[in-house]
């Protein structure tokens, strides 16, 4: 077997083994692994520093997870949006393929439980049908593969889906979405990044939770990624008691550019049956944005989206104080400092559009700004009046 095959397959599988290893109570162990399977790599393994830590517990199973009895198996509805086995095109330009149902490890909190765990890879004559859908459909430009984890197809199977794909003229982009640099580190050979450079352009989408995942080897498999020019983007869940904090995601972050991974998604967590111990508060992931923004480098703050359920697609979200007020003719904002500008819509006609440099462009508050405009701070529904006084003068600017 190949040296990544042979660490896989030293993964902790079966709860008699982690119950003996950490003391656990088997009996609990095995009703929750018989519906929601189990697979802890060394690396992550090597990772746990104590029970009930952060990397703990996103692969340790749960009793919580059999309480969730009211939740959707499938709650963003991708069975209802699958035109063919195994492909999901829920955006107008881009779909989903799943070709395997097998990871690296499963996660406690998968938005796929319902599926994860089961053997085998997307079959040649089920390969053939997405090929032949996308074909069809010239509109699609940027195919995901998913699964499961699609870097644990052999190479040689992971090349034939590749190769399928590039002979469709219309499709452009290939992404890949994966858990194994982080986990399986040593799945990232040579091979495998020749194999990925000859068909580029390949995006890839990791997944990290925790800085304490970025270990030397993980950073090593990325760089490795991103050598063969791969551009590698970071998807990470909010999940209360891992990285429900502004300063383990800050670390989280940093760790993520120095492994040369761009923060790309925080999602709040899905509403998937057996995760829900997992959800925290929206406000919860605005909070942590907000520590972000203007505190760190804008490339280390991700997009904060909800999946919407059934079927809504990702939806963006940023704290609702940026944008104090907003209407034709200019928006007030306020910055990470909590200090407030306004910015002057552009003006129809030949009227000079922006500030005179020098002019005063920051504010310690809304009212102070109005009041430079000679009003008293209305409330919001207030606001038109201030843009109609204030927006003809740059010297009250």
């Amino acid at each position: 077997m190949e040296d990544w095959r042979q660490v896989l397959a030293k993964s902790i599988v079966k709860p008699k083994d982690l119950a003996g290893r950490f003391g656990l109570d088997l009996e609990e162990l095995e009703a929750i692994v018989g519906p929601y399977p189990m697979r802890i790599t060394p690396t992550v393994l090597g990772t746990i520093k104590e029970k009930g830590d952060a990397i703990w517990k996103q692969v340790v199973p749960e009793a919580a997870e059999l309480a969730d009895i009211d939740a959707e198996d499938d709650p963003l509805e991708e069975d209802l949006m699958s035109p063919v086995p195994h492909l999901v095109h829920r955006y107008p330009d881009r779909v989903l393929l799943m070709v395997t149902n097998q990871c690296p490890i499963y996660r406690r909190f998968c938005t796929r439980k319902r599926l994860v765990g089961k053997p085998g890879f997307l079959k040649k004559g089920e390969l053939d049908r997405a090929i032949t859908y996308l074909r069809q459909h010239t509109e699609v430009r940027d195919v995901i593969l998913s699964g499961g984890d699609p870097l644990l197809l052999p190479d040689h199977l992971l090349e034939r889906v590749l190769k399928a794909l590039r002979t469709i003229p219309h499709l452009e982009i290939v992404r890949i979405g994966s858990r194994v640099p982080g986990t399986l580190p040593e799945r990232i050979t040579p091979e495998l990044c020749a194999l990925v450079k000859r068909y580029h352009p390949i995006y890839m989408n990791l997944h990290f939770n925790h800085p304490d995942e970025l270990t030397p080897a993980v950073k090593a498999a990325c760089g490795m990624l991103a050598d063969a020019g791969v551009p590698l983007g970071a998807q990470t869940v909010l999940l209360k008691g891992v990285n429900d904090d502004p300063e383990v995601m800050k670390r989280l972050v940093h760790q993520l550019l120095l492994a040369r991974v761009k923060p790309y998604y925080l999602y709040q967590a899905d509403l998937t049956k057996g995760t829900n111990h997992f959800r925290t508060t929206v406000k919860t992931g605005l909070n942590i944005i907000k520590a972000l923004q203007g505190h760190t480098s804008g490339m280390a703050v991700p997009h904060f989206v909800i999946d919407a359920p059934g079927g809504g697609g990702k939806i963006p979200l940023l704290p609702d104080d940026y944008l104090v007020q907003l209407d034709e003719d200019g928006a007030v904002l306020q910055n990470y400092e909590d200090k407030t500008f306004r910015y002057p819509q552009p003006k129809q006609g030949n009227g000079r559009e922006l500030p005179m440099v020098g002019a005063r462009a920051s504010y310690n508050s809304p009212a102070e700004a109005y009041a430079a405009c000679g009003d008293t701070y209305p409330d919001r529904d207030g606001y038109a009046a201030w843009g109609n006084s204030c927006g003809g003068d740059s010297d009250d600017l």
